[in-house]
């Protein structure tokens, strides 16, 4: 294979730059994942309702400003907010152990945290999808995002796995240094990427209330964007649901220790993987549109396997049904963002990128919510049932907009600037 066709992207410095960057503040993120819950247990001692408080408050980023946030990243350049925002990060993580150390840390020092990283995690995730279109250009943006998520998956896979002992050797709250290291590592490559983007145009005075709703409306009224942000959030509803009953069940009913615990979502890692390696074959074999609601119909009931398992090698069996589901997830999202990218003009990217997430991270709290008051009304094994028919019915919306059809990337197209003005063109 000709040499070109076989790296691809990684043959430019600057994507090798943000390939980088992205394993090492996805490694950072993991380890947060796993060390902040365990500061909070460990070192801190506290009770169950307050992990789960902290667990919202890592959430509450994205609900607090995820909206606001696109508009503001439509005004910046959005290399600058990758690398600021990474070293902000860091900076925040690296509070925790010197607190540690210095005998003040709190419960309420961990929640702060919590926040200002979530919510600098929003600025970051906001700009990365806006400034993926100007750095490989949008012929190229299935290819990006297949190995962005490629490098994502391994990190899921090996995050836990570089974390455990980490905790184990040194301790949660210095173990978070490493997350910090990983973050301001992840700024400096960033910083290094040689490619300007242009400067955010100059119009009208920019108004925080109108930009929002200019964004909302962009996304609305195309029945493609519309499609890919209500199937995305319909499935992380019920995808919520699942996993809040998932722990539970694999411990009380099928007796997974730990360890056997930790082996089934090692393999949802590996199908994530998977999934990353195949999404461009997988788009260019099914097509752009139709692959966002093939995936999930495929893969999807898979999941109700989990819900029929006992305790013996049939839990093996349903583990493949949960990598099945993360192989489909992937590949779903990496069409689903190459298509949200390609029809956003760059002045708008962040805004829809902001709704988009908004959308979606709400209905990953929806979910939590549901899947407890399932879990108590239900049992697990019945919520199991119902997320994994609930993440399958969730390709109605994309089954039934152009998506069912439509084979290539569309181009991307201005939005109207008033409420009343008809668009210049035919809108996918």
């Amino acid at each position: 294979m000709p040499l070109p066709h076989r790296f691809g992207l990684l043959r430019e410095s600057d994507f090798r730059r943000l390939f980088a960057a992205t394993a090492l503040g996805q490694l950072g993120d993991r380890v947060v994942f796993l060390t902040l819950p365990l500061i909070a247990i460990v070192a801190l001692d506290v009770g169950e309702f307050q992990v789960g408080l902290l667990s919202t408050t890592t959430m509450a980023g994205s609900l607090l400003v995820g909206l606001p946030a696109g508009a503001w990243v439509d005004r910046m350049r959005k290399r600058s907010v990758l690398v600021s925002t990474d070293l902000l990060r860091a900076l925040v993580l690296a509070s925790l152990p010197l607190a540690w150390w210095a005998g003040v840390l709190t419960v309420w020092w961990l929640y702060a945290v919590a926040l200002v990283h979530g919510v600098l995690t929003v600025f970051f995730d906001v700009a990365y999808v806006s400034y993926l279109p100007h750095l490989v250009g949008r012929e190229h943006l299935v290819e990006g995002n297949s190995r962005l998520s490629a490098v994502r998956s391994v990190t899921s896979i090996g995050g836990p796995a570089v974390a455990g002992p980490l905790v184990g050797w040194l301790g949660a709250p210095v173990a978070v240094l490493v997350s910090s290291a990983g973050m301001a590592a992840s700024g400096v490559l960033a910083a290094g990427i040689r490619k300007r983007e242009p400067g955010p145009e100059r119009g009208e005075r920019p108004r925080l209330g109108r930009d929002i709703k200019e964004g909302l409306r962009f996304v609305l009224h195309r029945p493609v964007l519309r499609a890919t942000v209500l199937t995305d959030g319909t499935f992380n509803v019920f995808l919520v649901m699942y996993q809040t009953m998932l722990m539970m069940f694999l411990a009380r009913e099928i007796h997974l220790g730990s360890f056997g615990i930790g082996l089934v979502l090692s393999g949802m890692g590996c199908g994530s993987l998977l999934g990353a390696l195949l999404a461009a074959r997988a788009s260019r074999w099914l097509g752009q549109g139709p692959v966002i609601w093939l995936a999930p119909l495929v893969t999807c009931p898979l999941t109700a396997l989990m819900a029929l398992a006992r305790p013996g090698w049939s839990v093996c069996v349903a583990a493949l049904g949960l990598a099945a589901l993360s192989l489909g997830g992937v590949v779903r999202m990496v069409a689903q963002a190459s298509f949200q990218q390609a029809l956003t003009p760059d002045r708008l990217m962040g805004r829809m990128s902001a709704t988009a997430r908004f959308v979606s991270w709400g209905g990953l709290a929806l979910g939590g919510v549901l899947g407890g008051a399932a879990g108590s009304l239900l049992g697990a094994r019945l919520t199991l049932c119902v997320g994994a028919a609930g993440m399958t019915l969730s390709l109605l919306p994309a089954l039934l907009s152009p998506l069912r059809t439509l084979r290539e990337l569309p181009r991307a197209q201005d939005p109207v600037h008033t409420a009343d003005q008809a668009p210049a063109a035919p809108t996918p």
